[in-house]
């Protein structure tokens, strides 16, 4: 966590625990691209694991923004996501050596 400053109240510090007991949460899930090919078009899927589905507190229904980053990376947006039960503040690091 360097670079990050911390400011927790315990429901935080319980949240926290949780990811770190949660390893599966860090780690990363396969998932196919699927495409249901139809006479006009073509519809494309990648379904997301239920594990990270909820531990991101998805609602049905709820409206995601893809983007494109790279050839490898696609980016997905959540414009109404909860708030995060844990307080990151971002500090610059120091340049001293």
């Amino acid at each position: 966590l360097s670079g990050l400053a911390l400011t927790m109240d315990p429901a935080s510090i319980l949240w926290l625990l949780y990811l770190v007991m949660c390893v599966d949460c860090f780690m990363p899930y396969p998932t196919k691209v699927q495409l249901i090919q139809r006479k006009e078009s073509q519809q494309w899927y990648i379904n997301f694991p239920s594990a990270m589905a909820q531990a991101m507190d998805f609602e049905k229904g709820e409206v995601m923004e893809w983007s494109i980053h790279d050839k490898r990376h696609l980016i997905l947006a959540r414009p109404e996501a909860p708030p995060d039960p844990i307080a990151l503040k971002k500090t610059l690091r120091s340049s001293k050596s």
